[in-house]
């Protein structure tokens, strides 16, 4: 049921993004699709109530209870970066709107960029990690946690390695090559 759920609210996502944005351009109606794309962190609600009631009801944890919590921290830390990805691609398709803003090639500020992207990917794992921990709270010593700590350490892992990426656009920055 839960992987189900979590398939539904990532069909949901897109069909919401693609709605509000064919609304707020397409049909003209920008506050219709700001309604809904503000829909959008109800779908975190549900899954994430729907989760703790299975919890609560007895369910055994298992890698499922830890895919909802991955599935909510990746939201919360790169859904709005995916919205606004969408929009700017939207709007300069079907609004007339300018192209894109391409992410810088070379030195310092594709350093910064790479930083920023390390940002939101570890936000996404530590709001994961949260997640997690209050569900193995939650559980407590009653029941087998042991796949909730290993997406814990899958999180840890994810961190780790955009770290190491924006560090070594620091320290070894990509230089433009002189013809």
């Amino acid at each position: 049921m839960i992987v189900g759920l979590i398939v539904a609210c990532e069909v949901a996502f897109w069909a919401l993004l693609a709605a509000g944005l064919s609304f707020r351009y397409l049909l003209r109606m920008p506050r219709v699709g700001l309604a809904l794309l503000l829909c959008e962190p109800l779908l975190e609600v549900v899954l994430f109530t729907v989760t703790a009631i299975d919890l609560k009801n007895g369910a055994e944890p298992d890698w499922k209870h830890g895919l909802a919590a991955v599935y909510i921290g990746f939201t919360v830390g790169l859904g709005h970066s995916t919205i606004r990805w969408a929009d700017a691609r939207f709007a300069h398709r079907f609004a007339g709107g300018p192209p894109p803003v391409r992410p810088p090639k070379y030195g310092t500020a594709r350093a910064v960029h790479e930083w920023k992207v390390a940002g939101r990917w570890t936000l996404a794992a530590v709001v994961a990690l949260a997640l997690l921990q209050s569900a193995v709270w939650y559980i407590g010593t009653d029941g087998d946690i042991s796949s909730l700590r290993a997406w814990q350490q899958r999180m840890l892992w994810v961190i780790g390695i955009n770290l190491v990426i924006a560090g070594s656009y620091t320290l070894f920055p990509k230089r433009e090559k002189v013809s």
